[in-house]
């Protein structure tokens, strides 16, 4: 016996090293095949026709997927959906190579450059820095914020523990908050506190609509402006949801280095609540689109903790939340810290 695990000996590195599957779905996705098919373009002449692709290119393309289980081939060159091809269609899953998905998609060809420097890539690919690149086209920039909310995860529909509880909240700031999913979820289950989402004056303007749709539109205060610039001061929480896990540490310092600074003119005593970029010391570290695009990564908490110190900061609670996040809470330095009653976040 060689004592290895039994799963390291169940691996397909075969199935692993699969480049091709993955290329073919987006690629079927942003044809918008299963569409055509649904529309009646069945053979695959017409089929190419109204993709306005190479007819034998598609074809390859096709007969592969069909291999993997993916469309159906009732007939050579005649070609039907089933489950799986349906599923292609489904806007949420961001397959569109001219959209998000396709940055997404080619920036994974950027690892080894990312893995050798610690440093993304993504300007050798795609001409700018991720932001920057956003900046100058809104319509993958509206697809990214499209990711980050109800689309790309689903309507949040969590609460976020606190140390004293909410009682004592009446406005909360969100962050780098997107279009808002998070801050409306929160303001749904806390009647009584007011809302400010911080975000770039373009991903604001998009804000509205989701907000109406949830009911709180008349609690929040919409400001659109760099989270980097200084923030509307003296709320009672600050809000960090997949903020931090895009940036570097220099970065990240900066970002929690203005809510620190808002977060003191609080006169109840302001605090930060960070969802993403920190993880348990002992947990398993992550490989994310996030560090390859913009050099984000996630900390763990002794990481976090001293550049929370950099920042003016101090941990009050941190612990994995029954939302299944793991959530860090601090407050500026040398302010007294609130009651500890039903602190979920310190479990």
């Amino acid at each position: 016996m060689s004592g290895r695990p039994e799963a390291e000996d169940s691996a397909d590195i075969d199935q692993l090293l699969d480049l091709a599957t993955p290329w073919c779905l987006m690629v079927a996705a942003t044809l918008r095949i299963p569409a055509l098919i649904a529309e009646g373009h069945h053979d695959i002449a017409d089929l190419a026709v109204a993709a306005r692709c190479d007819r034998d290119a598609l074809h390859a393309v096709l007969d592969h997927l069909v291999a993997k289980g993916v469309f159906r081939q009732p007939a050579p060159g005649h070609f039907a959906c089933n489950h799986a091809a349906e599923q292609l269609a489904d806007p949420a899953r961001f397959l569109d190579l001219e959209g998000i998905g396709g940055r997404m998609a080619h920036t994974w060809g950027t690892m080894l450059d990312y893995v050798r420097t610690g440093q993304p890539a993504y300007q050798k690919v795609f001409g700018r820095p991720f932001w920057e690149d956003l900046a100058a086209h809104p319509k993958i920039a509206a697809d990214f914020d499209a990711l980050m909310g109800p689309a790309g995860h689903g309507t949040p529909d969590f609460d976020i523990e606190l140390a004293g509880g909410w009682d004592a909240i009446r406005a909360v700031v969100d962050v780098g908050g997107g279009t808002g999913a998070m801050l409306a979820s929160l303001l749904r289950r806390h009647p009584h506190v007011q809302g400010i989402l911080v975000d770039f004056p373009g991903t604001i303007a998009r804000a509205s609509e989701l907000l109406t749709s949830a009911g709180v539109a008349d609690r929040v205060t919409l400001q659109g402006q760099s989270f980097f610039d200084p923030l509307p001061s003296g709320a009672d929480l600050y809000l960090l949801k997949s903020v931090l896990n895009d940036w570097p540490d220099e970065e990240t310092v900066a970002i929690l280095r203005r809510c620190a600074q808002a977060a003191q003119a609080a006169t109840t005593g302001g605090t930060v609540a960070v969802l993403g970029g920190v993880s348990a010391d002992d947990a398993p570290r992550s490989l994310g689109i996030d560090m390859l695009v913009a050099g984000g990564k996630t900390n763990t908490l002794t990481q976090f903790t001293e550049l929370a110190k950099r920042a003016g900061l101090e941990i009050l609670a941190a612990g994995t939340q029954a939302s299944g996040r793991f959530v860090v809470q601090c407050r500026p330095a040398n302010e007294p810290a609130p009651a500890q009653e039903g602190a979920g976040a310190g479990r």
